[in-house]
């Protein structure tokens, strides 16, 4: 049955709420019939898809795109789509209209923006315009420069207060739920005790409402010289599955081991003499 914003908000205090990203079609298939709750087409496709270097780089059509591919899948999950940078900075008008496309085109459930009190005007805007809109608070990637790079956030009284603070307002504003990243887990349990929205972990540890990860990092979809953060927990290890298999298909083919008879097609009503008096009729057109 498909998910609903009302139905993940009433999982609070219920279950742990799962979340995977997912930027295609086979993934939000997979996802789907997982049972994940929720999917967000995240803007670390930057990264995982598109090989950039960090989430700034990517645009609102590469954005859009990837969220139509998930959405052609009709998975369960409620989805969710990642506001790419710039895309909500400037005004409330044009912060509507890159929503609204997420919506209209990209037929997503939701969107996500980062950011607490300075996006109170972003946000207002597209509560009012009736889009489900899910928060992203601590470590937020898109701020990266102005952090001074990907740091544990909330680690001062002062910092965990406005982390709280902001928690607060996000849940006041109408957000049906709130993404905390990179912060401590007894900051991540305090504000998830002190608002009614589901709070959803990755690097928060474990006392929140649910939790998420990059779909390429559970699967283990890397080199092996990509260094995994402290969050990150692998299930698999397809990177190197498929790498192997890669080079068993070049050593066939170099062997001729494949294709076989198996893997091919039979010749029909092509018998040996129509093949024969082919063959004289192609000599003929090539002389």
């Amino acid at each position: 049955m498909k998910k609903t914003v009302p139905k993940i908000v009433s999982l609070k205090n219920d279950r742990v709420i799962s979340m995977m990203t997912a930027y295609d079609y086979p993934s939000a298939k997979a996802v789907s019939q997982a049972e994940i709750d929720i999917i967000l087409v995240g803007d670390s496709l930057a990264q995982v898809v598109l090989g950039h270097d960090d989430t700034l780089s990517v645009s609102m059509d590469e954005m859009l795109h990837h969220v139509k591919a998930v959405t052609r899948a009709k998975p369960d999950s409620l989805v969710v789509a990642d506001m790419p940078y710039m895309s909500f900075h400037s005004t409330p008008k044009e912060t509507l209209y890159n929503a609204s496309r997420f919506i209209q085109e990209g037929k997503a459930d939701g969107v996500k923006l980062e950011g607490g009190n300075k996006r109170k005007e972003m946000i207002e805007v597209l509560i009012n315009a009736e889009i489900p809109v899910m928060g992203h608070l601590g470590l937020t990637p898109q701020s990266k420069n102005i952090m001074g790079g990907y740091k544990i956030q909330g680690r001062t009284l002062e910092l965990a207060t406005k982390l709280l603070e902001d928690a607060i307002l996000l849940e006041g504003l109408g957000c049906f739920a709130l993404v905390l990243e990179g912060v401590p887990s007894v900051l991540a349990e305090t504000v998830s005790q002190n608002i009614s929205i589901p709070t959803i972990g990755i690097g928060a540890g474990v006392d929140v409402d649910g939790q998420v990860l990059v779909y390429h990092d559970l699967i283990g979809m890397k080199s092996k010289e990509y260094i995994d953060a402290k969050f990150v927990k692998r299930y698999t290890n397809q990177y190197e599955e498929v790498l192997k298999s890669m080079k068993s298909f070049k050593k066939d083919i170099e062997s001729r081991d494949f294709p076989t008879e198996e893997h091919s097609y039979g010749a029909g009503e092509l018998t040996e003499e129509n093949i024969i008096e082919w063959k004289k009729e192609v000599k003929k057109i090539l002389s």
